[in-house]
């Protein structure tokens, strides 16, 4: 039995477990609030996966297009979102962005610029006007450079390779959480009276993703473990455009940049197929023959968007539907051209990342010939429910921001929202978990039985012998979500994954795993595993819940948009029990008559 008098210890007034833009923005605002602060990164500082957020941030700056206003980047995501976001985030996002972007560049981030020196800014999926400030197609690593640079020059401290495992509680609050070294093995207690999570998505729990190992949804469980719920969780983006030859880069991202700077999707036929799939919604505001298309890119006031811009769900549904009528490309996707619309100075120049990973993984020049894409499982736009203005959860001094958290981006995120999202709920998350912290007269303790528990849970699989193997499991689930619970799904889909799923709970609960705690990559899975389980059963429960089709969420069975479900938002929750996931209704929150007359407008 562990003795938690044996364990590290270290205490902080905010602990923040995630090392991306909202982490870092988080920790930044924090300390500069007057607080204490530790970041806890899975990985390495910098390895962060907002890195792969290369198009651009979004903020209605007006560098490029002076008609741009925070109103009509409000009223693009409320949009795009199919009106599900929680309006009162949607605000503050659009209204804060472009001082989230200035701020970055005072302290030292170097954005592409205009022909008169302002902040350039790019067209994106969804977007009425060009507001995506960019850095190339490295926008996401720019970001996160500043931020680390920044991190470091205020001296906050950082756990590298530290992974949380629970999340520690007295008398119902925050009191810290406990973790262990990925190297040693060893464990590691910190108390903190708010906690901050930032960790990231879901997508290793799918077969095809643009995410990395870290993504196993670890935020989403804590958060449900600790009593807090998950709102939207049926809506899972798919990006249109990820790799899809050879199978070692499958599903590795394409940015949307190709696509905003003129790049075309185009079926086995040649044929531009976008034309074909402009949903009624959009119809009033997307060109419908390729010459308006075209004529956009040099005259926006005068013609209408090209269909390859549409928001994501819209185009990675067009997509999969050319593939299943067998007009797709060879490995199943389909052709995306940039070769035949731009010259390849062009090209390199404002998209070097795409061009050096098709050159150097596929051996594709896109400057002379057109990539093969396909959807793939990018981003969650369900998370963590919590109050806009302070990125609270249900659970005192528990907070969250970036794609942990849900509400923001409702049933389908824009592109580009993304890293302005984060900047802005970073920074609230941040401030908002200092002046609680320093509010707290009296910090509770951590509780030794707590840690022993954390600590026999963790070392389970090493108590085993003869069980599961955790990469087997990983790959069955994977199989599963792909399978049943994809880009389209169905009721009868759906049940059967929640008995594969249910199956797996029991095979997970018998993982055995060899060797030493020390750098012990099967024991990490093991521990990942539930709660990659567990936010699965949330996502699957939910989309079985919602019997209509919406932004990220695609239901053959029931194929139409539902207004009755257009003021219902479903909660995930874990019982008393703690063995299953509970979903509730809750209606969305009602908008303020001055920001609804902004839908009126066309």
């Amino acid at each position: 039995m562990t003795d938690p008098s044996t364990i590290e210890r270290h205490s902080y007034d905010v602990l923040v477990v995630g090392a991306g833009g909202a982490g870092l923005r988080a920790a930044i605002a924090a300390r500069d609030a007057g607080a204490r602060v530790a970041v806890i990164c899975k990985s390495l500082l910098g390895k962060a996966h907002t890195v792969m957020a290369e198009g651009g941030a979004a903020a209605a700056m007006g560098n490029v297009y002076s008609e741009d206003s925070w109103q009509v980047h409000f009223r693009d995501t409320m949009r795009g979102g199919k009106m599900l976001n929680h309006w009162r985030m949607a605000q503050l996002h659009a209204q804060e962005a472009p001082d989230r972007i200035h701020e970055l560049e005072e302290w030292g981030a170097l954005f592409d610029r205009t022909p008169d020196g302002l902040i350039s800014q790019r067209d994106f999926g969804g977007h009425r006007y060009a507001r995506l400030a960019h850095v190339g197609d490295r926008t996401g690593l720019e970001l996160i450079r500043t931020l680390q640079q920044r991190t470091v020059a205020l001296g906050i401290d950082v756990y590298m390779e530290c992974t949380v495992t629970r999340l520690l509680q007295s008398d119902g609050r925050i009191a810290g959480a406990f973790g262990y070294w990925r190297e040693s093995g060893r464990f590691i207690v910190f108390e903190a009276p708010t906690v901050v999570l930032a960790t990231g998505g879901i997508g290793k729990s799918y077969k095809v993703t643009s995410n990395s190992w870290e993504y196993t949804g670890d935020g989403h469980a804590l958060a449900l473990q600790a009593g807090a719920s998950l709102v939207n969780m049926e809506f899972v983006q798919f990006h249109p455009t990820g790799m899809v030859w050879p199978p070692s880069v499958k599903g590795i991202l394409v940015t949307e940049s190709v696509r905003g700077d003129g790049g075309v999707l185009r079926n086995s036929e040649g044929k531009r197929f976008m034309f074909d799939y402009i949903p009624e919604f959009f119809k009033a505001e997307t060109a419908d023959s390729e010459e308006e298309a075209d004529r956009w890119y040099k005259d926006k006031t005068n013609n209408r968007r090209p269909p390859e811009l549409l928001p994501r769900d819209e185009v990675a549904r067009a997509i999969n539907s050319e593939v299943k009528a067998g007009r797709g490309s060879p490995h199943g996707g389909v052709f995306l051209d940039i070769a035949s619309r731009h010259p390849a100075e062009y090209i390199q120049r404002r998209l070097p990342s795409m061009y050096h990973q098709f050159k150097e993984l596929a051996d594709v020049d896109i400057t002379a010939e057109a990539m093969e894409v396909g959807p793939t499982c990018h981003y969650v736009m369900g998370g963590v429910a919590v109050e806009p203005d302070t990125a609270e959860s249900a659970v005192p001094g528990l907070y969250a921001a970036g794609e942990v958290a849900g509400g923001m981006h409702g049933a389908n995120r824009l592109g580009g929202n993304s890293l302005s999202d984060l900047l802005v709920f970073g920074r609230r998350a941040g401030t908002a978990a200092a002046e609680a912290a320093a509010s707290v007269t009296e910090r509770a303790a951590v509780s030794d039985d707590d840690i022993r528990t954390a600590a026999e849970d963790a070392l389970a699989p090493f108590e085993r012998e003869g069980g599961e193997n955790a990469y087997s499991v990983q790959q069955d689930l994977q199989d599963v979500m792909h399978n049943l619970v994809g880009i389209i799904r169905s009721a009868d889909e759906m049940q059967k994954a929640l008995e594969e799923l249910d199956r797996l709970r029991q095979r997970t609960a018998q993982l055995s795993v060899e060797g030493h705690r020390q750098y012990n990559p099967g024991w990490h899975l093991a521990l990942d595993l539930s709660n990659m389980l567990l936010v699965s059963e949330c996502i699957a429960k939910a989309a079985l819940e919602r019997t209509e089709s919406r932004g990220g969420h695609t239901r053959d069975d029931f194929p139409a948009t539902d207004d009755t479900w257009a003021t219902v938002n479903l909660h995930c929750s874990l019982d008393e029990s703690e063995q299953a996931v509970s979903i509730q209704r809750e209606p969305l929150p009602s908008m303020p008559d001055d920001l609804r007359d902004l839908f009126e407008e066309k």
